[in-house]
């Protein structure tokens, strides 16, 4: 392992832990943390190569959008153009490594990019300066000319894996509800993205009220619901056909909440029947339901624990909402938040240790995260309403939805990381409500 990632696992492991610390060795290497701030790593990232003019304009976009994805987690911080002594016009060329250490950049990043018809390759090379050692050598990606974006988060992804020692989360995609419209006649329909507002496409008319997507395992399905057929039904959307299908359809209840197992074979969701809402669970294959919660009092929201075993959940039965555990074949359930207001919208971390929900106490909203025994409880932002947190696949990030007050206001989507910082818009084209972010992309 080299100093330069044994140095970024440190400085994230301090982040998790809310530490207020300075860190320093004695390499070159140097990062500090104060008050859960870090100082960002200082990269450089050179104009990538190219053979021919075709080129060149989509190594420019790709070398801008890899940038934005590290610089986006606010571990990274990119020196400009203007700074640097020298530069890479070689692919292959040995690097100068007192060049881009005179200017304290901590690690490197060059590459080349050919295009044959319709094919872009892009190679790249990734180094630790301090250490004047290469990371990553010989490291391609391929596809066509329309996948450019796709391929510039992959690469994005594997920098930021060798060095932090994590997975990355920039290729990966967000479906949420698009909002359009005034106030009192809005019009919501699913929409899905790349994770930084890119390639929106839109999966459902404009004419049809859904609410609460949610992704499946693979990212090939969305759960949602929808009034098409005038009360709340759950529907199953296959994104690459666009057909869909009603998973619920019991007369005189209504379902919602609904979010996939981990297996994404089975649907826990909320059924609302003769006023009493209850946790059930679908069976895709045999469409056998169970009901889990025999409470009289109002139980939504689940969510599965990454390896099934249990659900956490919201409930009033204590009087207002809080945040309880249960088997996953139901049982009996444990309170787990005993803060101060109310706690709703819980969402199991993919780590599995750790829970987001919604928070409201005295007139303002959280994200929030705590640990599954509800200690160790944290909140990450606060607002006139803040509500719906969804993970990053590799639980370093809570994406949600914000509303500001006012008349003309309207919903759009915000990121933040788990120890509060970085807090930072995710452009829409619309107003944008109920995220929920793929583990993965196929």
């Amino acid at each position: 392992m080299s100093r330069l990632v044994a140095q970024i696992l440190i400085v994230m492991l301090l982040t998790i832990n809310g530490s207020s610390i300075a860190v320093a060795q004695s390499s070159p290497l140097r990062i500090e943390i104060t008050e859960g701030v870090i100082e960002p790593l200082p990269f450089a990232a050179v104009q990538f190569a190219t053979s021919s003019s075709a080129a060149s304009d989509v190594a420019a976009n790709l070398r801008d959008v890899i940038i934005a994805d590290l610089v986006g987690t606010g571990l990274f911080r990119s020196i400009p153009e203007t700074a640097f002594i020298s530069t890479v016009t070689d692919f292959s060329a040995p690097i100068q490594f007192a060049d881009w250490k005179a200017i304290n950049a901590q690690a490197l990043i060059s590459g080349s990019v050919s295009v044959q018809g319709d094919q872009l390759t892009v190679q790249f090379r990734l180094f630790d300066v301090f250490a004047s050692a290469e990371l990553g050598g010989g490291l391609q990606f391929s596809g066509s000319m329309d996948r450019w974006r796709r391929i510039a988060h992959k690469v994005a992804d594997t920098v930021y894996s060798r060095i932090t020692g994590e997975d990355g989360y920039f290729d990966s995609r967000v479906v949420f509800v698009s909002e359009s419209g005034p106030k009192n006649d809005r019009q919501k329909r699913l929409a899905i993205m790349d994770y930084d507002g890119a390639n929106v496409q839109y999966l459902t008319p404009e004419d049809e009220l859904v609410l609460v997507p949610r992704f499946s395992p693979d990212g090939r399905r969305v759960l949602f619901t929808s009034f098409r057929t005038g009360s709340p039904r759950i529907h199953e959307l296959t994104i690459a056909s666009g057909a869909t299908r009603v998973l619920e359809e019991s007369v005189g209840t209504m379902s919602f909440s609904p979010r996939f197992a981990a297996d994404g074979n089975t649907v826990v969701y909320s059924l609302e029947r003769g006023g009493n809402t209850d946790i059930y669970t679908l069976d895709l294959a045999t469409s056998t339901t169970r009901r889990l919660t025999r409470e009289p009092s109002i139980e939504t929201a689940p969510s599965y624990s990454p390896d099934g075993q249990q659900i956490v959940f919201e409930s009033d039965r204590s009087g207002r909402q809080q945040l309880y555990l249960m088997p996953a074949n139901g049982g009996p359930a444990q309170r787990i938040s005993f803060g101060q207001g109310q706690y709703g919208t819980p969402v199991w971390s993919p780590r599995g240790d750790l829970i987001a929900f919604t928070k409201q106490n005295r007139g303002r909203f959280h994200i929030g995260v705590m640990r599954i025994d509800g200690s160790r409880e944290r909140l990450l932002t606060a607002s006139f309403l803040d509500e719906s947190p969804t993970w990053s696949s590799n639980g370093r990030v809570i994406m949600f939805a914000r509303e500001t007050r006012g008349a003309q206001s309207r919903a759009s989507l915000y990121s933040v990381d788990i120890s509060g910082r970085n807090l930072k818009s995710v452009p829409t084209p619309f107003g944008a409500s109920d995220p929920s972010w793929s583990a993965g992309r196929n």
